[in-house]
């Protein structure tokens, strides 16, 4: 995918994701994400702030002290007290806009967006489909991360020792026992979310499992 192919699905999914956050009940807005200690409401008001100019970065560090996690946490839940319907009028608000935060690229708002409406959807038991061409390259974008200080914001995962096929698009990367299955679990895997091996088979997902 080309910079306009991957700001393209970017829209799409953020169009999808606040369609799916409009349909919950209040007791889906406070459900537990796959992001532990986050809430569907935390994800969601994360997901507001994926264009922060390098003088909001600045405002958030220090507001919320304590390394660039703690930031991103404090950040989503104090964005969180914000009426739902305005959290959801800010993400569908964002499509068409091509502002990403300072310091990343496309590549990693398509990340964001396509990981994080998981975290959602997974847990609530809703299925919001990901096309896998984007999975794909938002996958090998995080592998290529590995070990790398933008990596910081995954759980570690021991990714030396697996290789991960994907079924629906040509895609593996890595090297040991394997892990097979779609594109989408893997990716979540890769990005810590590891209460998706069940979707996944291979040798492999038992060095996930000690993780």
């Amino acid at each position: 995918m080309n910079d306009d192919e991957i700001w393209a699905a970017i829209d799409a999914h953020r169009l999808r994701t606040a369609e799916l956050l409009e349909q919950l009940s209040d007791e889906e807005w406070v459900h537990p994400s796959l992001c532990d200690g986050w809430t569907v409401r935390d994800v969601a008001a994360h997901l507001t702030q994926q264009q922060l100019r390098l003088r909001d970065a600045l405002r958030e560090g220090v507001r919320h002290p304590g390394g660039m996690n703690r930031m991103i946490r404090d950040g989503a839940r104090r964005r969180a007290e914000l009426p739902r319907e305005q959290l959801v009028a800010e993400i569908r608000g964002m499509a068409g806009s091509r502002r990403h935060n300072f310091g990343v690229t496309c590549q990693e708002t398509l990340i964001d967006i396509l990981v994080h409406s998981q975290d959602v959807a997974v847990p609530l038991g809703r299925r919001l489909e990901i096309d896998p061409a984007a999975a794909a390259v938002a996958a090998t974008r995080v592998w290529s991360l590995s070990g790398g200080s933008k990596a910081k914001v995954f759980k570690k995962i021991p990714l030396a020792a697996v290789r991960f096929i994907a079924t629906d698009v040509p895609w593996a990367v890595g090297t040991g026992r394997e892990i097979t299955g779609p594109i989408v679990p893997i990716l979540l895997v890769l990005t810590g979310r590891l209460a998706v091996p069940p979707m996944l088979s291979g040798d492999g997902v038992a060095a996930l499992a000690k993780a």
